[in-house]
């Protein structure tokens, strides 16, 4: 057993076809209910539509076993964060990264029209490869459903005023509100109205959420723009707030750029990504009022432009050889004209073949690897209990992705250009960086390694 919660437990499995360790979230039979298994259906259906984010845990399959409980199989990740923080406040340099990575997870779910509604510490796990994710959507809601869903479990010290007093369910200000109570607890070892000491009893909280201020995170090196940011995420009044959480991490960007440290990416799905939903017209996680695009008009639009003149070359050519302006030489015969219309046609004929090649000629050239870009200036540097691997944007595409190998482990795909691996004290870390497109790979990057100081 991983964990257990109010609804299910997770266990770790190996799966036989590919094999390899995953975690499974399985219903508690006690609780198996029409509404629960619509809620986990609602989970399962969320995760899978979302997790391409790469801070977002993984689904790879939903089912119910043979005693009728449903299950989810997810990507096995380490809960180190949520379990870490209480005894080894993280660096404000990893805080800041993870709150810019997960806030980008939750901003792509609220263009989504999702809302996660329960945000916290404990929800964020750590992928093999160090890459934090947001996981249990389980009392997710879409945004136009968020007003008026039925009451929800919910988990007090990250949970906004407005939500403690039932005044609603959920709102992208509340999200913003426990964005910041997330990353506020990550650096001070605590929630941000737990008084040390003191009783902290969910009703002394709620009172204190409600009607007073955070208490001040207490560490020298956390400098005061980043705890006034963090302060504005949990004002009492929504409107006071960051306004979405996008603009919460540029808020945190600009405190890593004060501090000189090298600016988190953000992760934001691209404007031609959206969710294609399907099935019962009342499922609960469909999306309202978003159309799927199809991926990589771009590349579509090149492809048809390029089509388009090599179809129209032919046809002005045929215009040019067979027509006649006035004043011109005397109209030759009917079979003179016959022959001379077939030899234009046969000639247009075989231009159209000779382009056709030379099209399909570019085409392949233009698909070998040549055309790939390759990472060439990929560094890194130890902070803290992280290394971190870096490079610049060698002018990759919209579609494309880095593939980023960690000693002689499988790849992992990421759009941005930073890379961070947990180490231990003497460890030494070996990475190495691919740009992937369309399924090809160009030329690997110098193989570049980090060892963490310690023994």
């Amino acid at each position: 057993m991983l964990g257990s919660g109010g609804f299910a437990d997770v266990f770790l499995y190996e799966q036989n076809m590919p094999r390899r360790q995953v975690a499974v979230k399985v219903m508690l039979a006690e609780v198996v209910t029409s509404q629960v298994k619509q809620m986990f259906q609602a989970e399962a259906n969320l995760m899978a539509q979302l997790s391409t984010h790469p801070s977002i845990l993984t689904v790879y399959q939903a089912s119910v076993s043979a005693d009728g409980r449903p299950y989810l199989v997810m990507e096995l990740c380490s809960s180190a964060i949520g379990q870490r923080y209480r005894s080894e406040p993280l660096p404000v340099a990893e805080a800041l990264s993870v709150g810019v990575r997960i806030a980008s997870a939750v901003e792509t779910a609220h263009r989504a029209g999702v809302l996660h509604r329960d945000i916290k510490p404990s929800n964020i796990l750590t992928t093999a490869y160090g890459h934090p994710v947001l996981s249990d959507f389980g009392i997710a809601a879409t945004l136009s459903e968020a007003d008026v869903t039925e009451a929800i479990g919910l988990s007090i010290p990250w949970s906004a005023p407005e939500v403690l007093l039932d005044e609603t369910s959920g709102t992208i200000a509340s999200e913003v509100w426990s964005l910041g109570a997330t990353i506020y607890s990550l650096l001070a070892g605590r929630s941000p109205f737990e008084i040390p000491g003191k009783e902290n009893t969910s009703a002394e909280l709620i009172q204190r959420i409600t009607k007073g201020r955070p208490q001040p995170i207490g560490r020298a090196d956390v400098p005061a723009r980043l705890e006034q940011v963090l302060l504005r995420a949990m004002s009492r009044k929504p409107s006071q707030r960051q306004r979405s959480a996008l603009e919460f991490i540029r808020e945190l960007q600009a405190v890593e750029a004060e501090l000189g440290l090298a600016q988190t990416p953000i992760e934001v799905a691209m404007d031609d990504w959206a969710l294609a939903t399907a099935g019962d017209p009342e499922d609960r996680t469909r999306v309202k009022g978003v159309v799927a695009v199809d991926p990589g008009p771009a590349r579509r639009r090149r492809k048809q432009s390029a089509s388009a003149t090599v179809l129209r070359a032919p046809t002005r050519t045929v215009v040019r050889e067979s027509g006649a302006a006035p004043g011109t030489a005397p109209p030759q015969p009917a079979a003179r004209v016959s022959r001379a219309l077939l030899i234009s046609l046969i000639a247009c004929a075989l231009l159209v073949v000779v382009l056709g090649v030379t099209a399909a000629v570019v085409l392949v050239r233009a698909g070998s690897a040549g055309d790939i870009p390759t990472v060439r200036d990929l560094s890194g540097r130890v902070s803290g209990s992280t290394i971190v691997f870096s490079w610049s944007d060698p002018g990759i595409e919209t579609d494309d992705s880095y593939q980023v190998a960690v000693d002689d482990q499988p790849p992992s795909s990421q759009r941005s250009t930073e890379f961070r691996v947990d180490a231990k004290p003497g460890q030494t870390v070996c990475v190495t960086v691919t740009v992937n497109r369309d399924g090809r790979t160009g030329d690997p990057s110098g193989q570049k390694c980090v060892q963490r100081a310690g023994s």
